[in-house]
């Protein structure tokens, strides 16, 4: 667990907090001395239903073992409820310092038949909800000249994975919406970036296991506890991660990931330009042995967590 004292004063958001990851992330959050709005729906995997009893229960933690927190129920994909969020934390505190966009939902489906309201759905809470909420907080932490954010991305989205074109679309644009808010709040002293997360989580306990392959994959995934992860958010929110902004984290069990972001691998020049038949006789031979290969998400993590 983190140690005690790395995020004193300071106020933290954390969405989607009732439960898994977020809910690990508050306790970590608040254990390093943090001040906590605790925001969830309590909504289930798929977004529907609302319960707010599990952050009243992480809320209750947090006060029982001496640290402070409120809870929140507005909706990270509501523009009025993402200001509500911060409000609240101001109303409360005083101030806002830290933002975890951490809020999800599922909506599988593979892409032949992804109804337009599977797409919308995740969307919304994903990628909608992390802009509003991170837009929601940029006034306050422009004109305090400090704050950082941490989103939550996927390798559903950096690399790929089946039935999800929705939840990886959003997520891949979480990390790009990351790296804008990098560069264009970096004046103000303000840090953002995004952990890909590895953890047991009511999301991946959706995860198909109709053959021997899937069960394994999710018998490794179940051994990975949500507080390997939010240690590392709480370093990325502390001060002393000053220095780290723009950037793309994994953590999987022990393990943490630098991840790539894109650049040019390889390139062709031709003085004369380029018709089709030129490029159809010289572009797959000269990239062709730099193709990304078709791989999802397991195949490149395909060893066991340390």
């Amino acid at each position: 667990m983190p140690d005690k004292g790395m995020l004193d004063g300071k106020v933290a958001v954390v969405t989607g907090a009732g439960r898994g990851i977020g809910r690990a992330t508050a306790l970590s959050l608040a254990e390093a001395g943090a001040l906590v709005v605790v925001n969830d729906l309590g909504a289930g995997v798929d977004g529907a239903g609302s319960d707010m009893s599990p952050a009243e229960s992480v809320a209750g933690e947090i006060e029982t073992a001496g640290g402070r927190a409120v809870v929140n129920g507005d909706s990270v994909a509501d523009w009025n409820g993402a200001t509500n969020i911060i409000a609240c934390a101001l109303d409360t505190f005083g101030r806002v310092d830290c933002v975890v966009n951490n809020a999800g939902i599922l909506r599988d489906q593979i892409f032949h038949k992804m109804a337009p309201e599977e797409w919308d759905a995740v969307i919304s809470v994903h990628l909608n909800g992390s802009f509003y909420v991170s837009r929601a907080a940029a006034p306050h932490f422009r004109a305090q000249e400090s704050g950082a954010f941490v989103h939550m991305t996927s390798t559903s989205g950096l690399i790929g994975n089946f039935g999800q074109a929705n939840y990886a679309a959003a997520k891949l644009g979480i990390a790009a919406l990351s790296k804008s808010i990098a560069l264009d709040m970096s004046r103000f002293n303000v840090r953002s970036n995004c952990i890909s997360p590895f953890a047991w989580s009511r999301m991946i306990g959706s995860i198909p296991t109709d053959t021997p392959e899937q069960e394994a994959r999710v018998e490794k995934l179940k051994s990975m506890t949500p507080e390997k992860i939010a240690v590392l958010a709480t370093f990325l929110l502390s001060d002393a991660a000053s220095d780290v902004t723009g950037q793309i984290f994994a953590s999987r069990g022990n393990e943490v990931f630098l991840m790539s972001q894109s650049r040019p691998l390889r390139s062709m020049h031709r003085e004369d330009g380029w018709t089709p038949r030129t490029l159809a006789e010289r572009l797959v031979p000269t990239f062709k042995n730099d193709f990304y290969p078709l791989e999802r998400s397991g195949d490149v993590f395909s060893w066991t967590p340390i």
